[in-house]
């Protein structure tokens, strides 16, 4: 398929993602402002809204790093606490069906993997092409019968 992208290619929401990340600095900065200008504070309340503004800032962090890499040996797929890193055989199908929150990959074992890195959120229509690249990745590389 000559419409494939050049490899190594990484699909990631990056709408979602860019929201995430700006909220995550947003709070980080406001709410350690806030923390050092309020006089009667005291330092460790001070060191204690600095640490809160810092947990919540890493959520949104861990939030955004959903992302799924495609390159010549396979398909690694990292999602909010997790990577796994995927031979190109071992995917049977990749879905984006309505009302999926993201992607869902079949896999050789029976099994399937969420590939949150695709997700329709507020980017659906990137989404849906992203599943679509995928899917002909997979089968242009794969060689198997997919949907």
């Amino acid at each position: 398929m000559s419409d494939l992208p050049p490899l190594p290619v990484t699909f990631r929401p990056g709408r979602t993602r860019a929201v995430l990340l700006s909220a995550g600095v947003a709070v980080f900065v406001v709410v350690s402002t806030i923390a050092m200008s309020l006089d009667r504070l005291s330092p460790g309340e001070r060191i204690s809204f600095v640490f809160t503004a810092a947990m919540l800032s890493a959520v949104a962090l861990v939030l955004a790093r959903p992302k799924v890499v495609a390159d010549e040996t396979g398909v690694t797929v990292v999602n909010f606490a997790s990577r796994r890193r995927l031979e190109w055989a071992q995917i049977v199908q990749v879905h984006l069906r309505v009302g999926d929150p993201w992607v869902f990959l079949d896999l050789s074992d029976g099994t399937s993997l969420p590939a949150i890195g695709i997700q329709p959120g507020i980017a659906k229509a990137q989404a849906i092409a992203d599943a679509r690249t995928l899917r002909a990745l997979v089968e242009a590389r794969a060689g198997g019968h997919h949907s």
